[in-house]
């Protein structure tokens, strides 16, 4: 059986070790540990901007790097498996370790714990950070990063435990975030990532794309019995049910993360893809 090349980092040329015996290459290497340090860094299927984009790398993603050439490294995700291709200077060191969770839909990390101050950059749900202490000014508190920013308290969340039982709260936090294929963030979310995201941080691990999606949890034969939480898959689709007659995804069609009646997406859907191909219970 052929290995999927989206989870298996393996080229004529050079090969993850872990796959020597299954794969034929040239040659075959360890991966070095390393961990994203951008806000969000595409995750791309060859090198250069030009690229299509497969994925996203969040802060704090720890990642294995295969190659170095360039200014752009030839990586998996150790948290999904993805591979591809992401620039040089979006990663850095393991250490020091995650210890909190991005728990707002967007933050801002500050170079002081100050409100009024310029904030240095803006991270996305669920990006991880390194906390070292907690500051209070002017009523307000903080929590210090390890990079020497600050964020506000509430909008970090210690790393492990979920942000919420029911997933479909979580999709729901990034309504009106903009489509765009390949995002996994709160800057910019495909319909899989919206879905692998929202799971995530409810304590879910599940692959990255919609067909690997399709696999998951139990197959429900009829629509009549949908409810919250569930998916529903088109071919190169999927969509969260908010309610028995409500689908909540990210749309390709409406260029945003949408709510609107199911019966309506099925029609539009099917106009131009084809019809529904799979229910799931998660």
């Amino acid at each position: 059986m052929s290995l999927d090349p989206r989870l298996n980092a393996f080229r004529d040329d050079l090969a993850d070790r872990r796959l020597e015996g299954k794969v034929k290459a040239k040659r075959f290497v360890e991966g070095e540990p390393a961990r994203c340090i951008a806000p969000v860094a595409d995750l791309r299927a060859g090198r250069g901007d030009d690229t299509a984009i497969g994925s996203q790398l969040l802060l704090g993603e720890p990642v294995l790097v295969f190659e170095r050439y360039d200014g752009w490294t030839w990586v998996q995700s150790e948290r999904d498996g993805y591979v591809g291709y992401v620039e040089e200077t979006a990663l850095g060191a393991v250490d020091p370790a995650p210890t909190h969770i991005v728990c707002a839909a967007r933050t801002f990390a500050y170079g002081q714990p100050e409100l009024r101050t310029k904030p240095v950059r803006t991270l996305s749900l669920g990006s991880e950070v390194t906390v070292t202490e907690e500051i209070e000014e002017r009523g307000n508190r903080y929590f210090r990063l390890s990079t020497g920013e600050a964020i506000f308290h509430r909008h970090l969340a210690p790393l492990g435990a979920p942000l919420a039982e029911d997933y479909v709260t979580i999709a729901e936090s990034l309504l009106g975030t903009p489509y765009l294929w390949g995002g996994v963030s709160a800057f910019g979310i495909d319909c899989s990532g919206l879905v692998q995201l929202s799971l995530r941080l409810a304590g879910k691990s599940v692959p990255r794309d919609s067909d690997m999606q399709a696999q998951i949890g139990i197959e429900l034969q009829e629509e009549r019995l949908l409810k919250r939480g569930d998916l529903i898959f088109w071919k190169g689709h999927v969509g969260i049910m908010a309610d028995e007659e409500t689908l909540l995804h990210g749309s390709g069609h409406a260029m945003a993360v949408v709510k609107e009646p199911l019966a309506e997406a099925v029609k539009r859907i099917g106009d131009v893809y084809g019809g529904v191909t799979a229910r799931r219970r998660v």
